[in-house]
């Protein structure tokens, strides 16, 4: 695989989405989950798209149950959390993996892509962000700890390109 529009995924509604549907569009791609002290960072995901979406970022949320077991939800139950509580209006997919032998290919390849701190290719706790650029290559990897709002002006230089 070489860009991210190689891959497919499912949307949270489990229809299948290829990612080559957003081509020449900038991509914010985040594992979350509903119970994290990080959760709140929905709500700054969200602003991002109401900013930015209609200049060509599309922020997609990628649930995960494998961080202390903090999205132990349905794909629905999931949805209904994000738009009742953030007011999510960015496409969330359905609940994957992103470590390990079960991960999603595409989170596989982000990791190897831009991989964290001293090289690791795990990813290390939810709310990991990937900005790729509109080429469909990861431009950087974020850590969880690193709000939304701290991204914008990477997110404006890859929708300047």
């Amino acid at each position: 695989m070489s860009s991210v529009y190689d891959f497919e995924a499912l949307n949270i509604q489990g229809q299948p989405i290829g990612l080559g549907d957003f081509k020449g569009k900038a991509l914010l791609i985040v594992n979350t989950a509903s119970a994290c002290g990080f959760t709140p960072q929905f709500a700054g995901l969200e602003a991002l798209h109401q900013e930015y979406g209609s200049k060509g970022l599309v922020v997609l949320g990628f649930p995960c149950n494998q961080f202390g077991a903090q999205d132990k939800g349905s794909n629905d139950e999931i949805s209904s959390f994000c738009q009742l509580n953030y007011g999510v209006s960015f496409p969330m997919m359905a609940k994957i993996e992103v470590n390990g032998g079960g991960a999603h290919p595409l989170y596989q390849w982000l990791a190897g892509e831009a991989p964290g701190l001293l090289g690791t290719k795990a990813i290390k706790w939810n709310f990991t962000k990937f900005l790729v650029g509109k080429d469909g290559k990861v431009l950087k990897r974020y850590a969880p700890t690193d709000t939304p709002a701290s991204l914008s002006k990477d997110i404006e230089a890859a929708l300047a390109a």
